[in-house]
């Protein structure tokens, strides 16, 4: 069959053949309120789950055309799954009870995605007096709603409580079968229940819009907490002088803020920034033993193959970074990086970027035991470098890795605080939250001096496997060196974590290619998840070779955190132990100096509660952070305000370096040809 998304009507129509698309389709899917989600089966098959019931299974030619659709599926059914709620009519009638809400049009609106919209207006930051009401964005039927339904939250509450105050053995206990469903089933009936008082202010806000005269200010009702008491990062801040302002002003201001922050990109001095000191090693199970209870209420409320993006953990799992600081991690060998361009033939540079690829996992991860990054706030930047000595970096076909000693590579770092700057190389990275819902990372890293920089944009999806977790990471990279004019494409195996009932650990697996349409090399790369009976951890093999000629260059086998071997075409053989490979450490500015989004100072109270061991406090200022993220999310929507990247600009399916090598290189080539 031939398909074809029509966005303006929201519909997915299908013909006999591309012939027949001008005759009236043979089927047509309804795509508000359809989930759209990949197979797991291989990487061409993807499903659309109508909100009717109806499933299509439909398979691409390519993974890549899988993404194309996927994307542009999700975002059309985005669109009129929310239009839903603007275009349908708020309710006239001031009798209002919970028991109408079930009627109407609402079965056809409650498969949209869940937002969380227990306090969709709870978004202010400051608290109206108790019983105080705003007459001009809530009329007096959804106030009386949202009183009921605080009533049923907090005999929920009263519910859940009851529960876990049961012992954990005995003829009742907390984690009893029955009591686990009853929690379960209780949490979802109210979610679904604030997923329709959601739809109901969407409505009547989209009617208000653009009918309110000048200079009226919209107040908001009860916020869960006081943002401006919890999310302190500095003394930049300086909340205490606006405590005396009307409540008003402050509204005011806290709406605009989005839309004030420094969008513009900051430019980071290397030398600004200082050999990083910080070594969490995420090694010491602690919390995650002593809230084995936790764990299984929250395993209590999953279904196989959940989408776990919205799904709040608990924080005593988290390790103290976030994801966009994982990332950094992976460049901990810039000595590999530096060395792939020089290569003398593009067989040699493919290979060193292999072998560079294949070394960058096991520095990434933060110790055994498998605990989870922070999902970066959307604005949220890291920023770091490293400095390379020249004379560590492999300039001809000979080894590749670097001979020094972990210990060896400390005391190279700062002997290079008294080396001039022809005397080591520099390697600068970026990264940014560019999107929340779907969460995808954007970062860039280049050497200035070399010539050469790699771009990437990654789309994490989490799933629930049962005893495990699976995460996807969806995007492609960009490695351009530009003194040879090639550019290599590459992608990023699953994570799993695997065990999470006991001693939880990390698993990559899955397929990924390296290609470069220049020179005709390609990669092949396979990560291998443990079978279930037999066979061994970690296991990697790949294989490269020019696709003219059809002859495989490099072989290579081993485990991506332990040994690998690399044999060569001709016949040579080499080992690498990347327990034993050098480890440069990163460069970061001390805390004063970064910015209130830059991801050590945004989360470093919970960095050091967690370190402190006062799980409770970190949860307290993670939530904080999260709310704040929510709250603002909700008010660009409310007016349709679209977030303004700092540092990455959309192109076509993917995010890209507002100021990438290849365009500042070339645009500086032309202006000395210019005066020349």
């Amino acid at each position: 069959r031939f398909f074809v998304l029509n966005n303006d009507a929201g519909l997915l129509e299908y013909f006999v053949n591309e012939q027949s698309r001008h005759l009236k389709p043979r089927g047509t899917l309804q795509l508000a309120g359809a989930v759209i989600s990949p197979s797991d089966e291989d990487s061409h098959t993807f499903t659309v789950n109508a909100a009717s019931g109806e499933q299509y299974k439909l398979r691409a030619t390519d993974a890549k055309e899988r993404q194309h659709w996927v994307s542009r599926l999700q975002i059309c059914t985005q669109h009129h799954t929310e239009a839903i709620g603007k275009n349908n009519p708020p309710l006239k009638s001031r009798s209002f009870s919970l028991a109408s809400q079930g009627s109407a049009n609402s079965p056809g609106v409650q498969r949209r995605p869940s937002q969380n919209a227990v306090s969709f207006f709870n978004v202010g930051h400051h608290r109206l007096p108790t019983g105080k009401r705003v007459p001009i964005m809530q009329p007096d039927h959804l106030v009386d709603v949202r009183e009921m339904m605080s009533q049923a939250e907090g005999q929920q509450r009263d519910l859940i409580r009851s529960i876990e105050c049961l012992p954990v053995s005995g003829h009742l206990t907390s984690l009893d079968q029955d009591l686990l469903m009853l929690k379960a089933t209780s949490m979802a009936t109210m979610n679904c229940l604030n997923d329709c008082f959601h739809i109901l202010q969407l409505q009547h806000a989209s009617q208000q819009k653009g009918s309110l005269p000048a200079g009226t200010t919209i107040s908001w009702l009860e916020p869960k907490i006081s943002l401006a008491n919890h999310f302190k990062n500095g003394a930049a801040q300086n909340f205490p002088s606006e405590v005396n302002k009307p409540a008003s002003v402050r509204e005011e201001q806290s709406i605009a803020e989005p839309c004030q922050l420094a969008r513009e990109p900051e430019e980071i001095n290397p030398d600004e920034e200082l050999e990083d000191i910080c070594d969490d090693k995420e090694d010491d199970l602690g919390a995650v033993e002593e809230q084995r209870s936790v764990i299984l209420h929250l395993l209590s409320q999953l279904k196989l193959g959940m989408d776990l993006t919205r799904v709040v953990l608990p924080t005593f799992i988290l390790e103290k970074r976030s994801l966009l600081e994982m990332y950094a991690d992976f460049m901990s060998h810039p000595d590999l990086f530096i060395a792939i361009t020089n290569g003398t033939t593009p067989e040699e540079r493919m290979i060193r970027f292999v072998e560079y690829y294949l070394t960058s996992f096991h520095e990434g991860r933060k110790g055994a035991i498998a605990k989870k990054p922070y999902n970066p706030i959307i604005g949220e930047t890291f920023h770091c470098s490293w400095r390379m000595p020249k004379s560590n970096v492999a300039t001809d076909a000979g080894s590749n890795f670097s001979a020094h000693s972990p210990s060896e590579q400390v005391t190279l770092s700062k002997d290079l605080e008294g080396q001039t700057e022809l005397d080591y190389y520099t390697v600068k990275f970026v990264a940014e939250q560019v999107s929340h819902h779907p969460p995808v990372s954007g970062f860039y890293a280049e050497c200035v001096e070399r010539k050469m920089c790699v771009n990437a944009h990654i789309w994490t999806k989490s799933k629930f496997l049962g005893m495990s977790i699976g995460v996807t990471m969806v995007g492609e990279g960009l490695l351009s060196l530009l003194e040879h004019g090639e550019e290599y494409t590459f992608s990023l195996p699953c994570a799993y974590a695997r065990s999470i009932l006991t001693v939880p650990w990390v698993e990559l697996g899955g397929k990924v290619n390296i290609s470069c349409a220049k020179t005709g090399y390609s990669a092949s790369i396979n990560f291998h998840t443990k079978p279930f009976y037999g066979g061994k951890l970690h296991r990697v093999t790949g294989e490269v070779k020019q696709n003219t000629t059809n002859t495989v260059v490099c072989r290579v086998q081993g485990e991506w955190n332990s040994v690998l071997e690399f044999t060569y075409s001709n016949g040579e053989t080499k080992y690498v132990d990347l327990t034993k490979l050098s480890v440069t450490r990163k460069r970061v500015r001390p805390l004063e100096k970064q910015g209130l989004f830059e991801s050590r100072r945004l989360w470093q109270h919970v960095t050091e509660s967690l370190r402190d061991g006062d799980i409770d406090k970190a949860t307290e200022h993670k939530r904080a952070l999260e709310e704040r993220q929510r709250n603002e999310e909700r008010l660009r929507a409310e007016t349709e305000t679209p977030w303004c990247t700092k540092y990455f600009l959309k192109e076509g399916d993917g995010w890209v370096y507002h100021k990438p090598l290849w365009k500042t290189a070339s645009a500086a080539q032309t202006q000395q040809t210019d005066t020349n």
